[in-house]
């Protein structure tokens, strides 16, 4: 199981090593659209944190496959407050809101293309 583990995560490093980065957003501005009907998809994390580099990547792939998707990018070297409000202790964290703004998902560390698909998928961030 650690083979596979880390062999995911190096083939997902690989992979998303020289992609673009997912632009941050001010919390300012997600934070209204949280409730608003529709689920969201928040990575909380800096621009200085390599897990936080590979998750930012590959939420630029996804957003460049689905301009659609509501997937933001919350930098808390600028947005300090934000990880207060969102109670983020480790980055990086994800969190889905769903349409009604509660937090339905809340993972910390890093995930697999496959593992974001999936949570995209199942919380209907479409």
């Amino acid at each position: 199981m650690k083979k596979l583990l880390l062999t995911t995560l190096m083939a997902t490093t690989a992979l998303f090593a020289e992609a673009p980065m997912l632009p941050a957003t001010p919390y300012a501005k997600v934070a209204p659209l949280i409730g608003k009907g529709k689920p969201i998809f928040l990575e909380v994390g800096s621009k200085m944190c390599h897990s936080c580099q590979i998750m930012d990547r590959m939420l630029y792939v996804v957003k460049k496959e689905h301009p659609d998707y509501p997937l933001y990018f919350i930098d808390v070297q600028q947005e300090r407050q934000a990880a207060l409000t969102l109670k983020v202790q480790m980055i990086p964290t994800q969190i889905v809101f769903d349409g009604n703004g509660k937090a339905v998902f809340r993972h910390v560390g890093g995930l697999s293309r496959e593992e974001l698909d999936k949570v995209l998928g199942r919380y209907g961030v479409k």
